[in-house]
């Protein structure tokens, strides 16, 4: 969903980051579960949302 959507917008980037491959990055993020979604360092998520959760989630975080 985060792909989407910086493929829609350019004030958006995503990346994709393997856990088990970088886990000290994993660490620092508190990686508990998967996909996991970090905004601005501000905040997060965790688990498969629905595309309607997940703009809910970006839209609250952003206001």
């Amino acid at each position: 969903m985060a792909h989407k959507l910086a493929i829609e917008s350019d004030l958006v980037t995503a990346e994709a980051v393997e856990a088990m491959t970088f886990q000290e990055m994993s660490a620092q993020y508190q990686v508990r579960g998967v996909p996991k979604i970090v905004i601005n360092d501000e905040a997060s998520f965790e688990g498969n949302l629905t595309e309607e959760m997940f703009m809910d989630q970006v839209l609250e975080t952003i206001r």
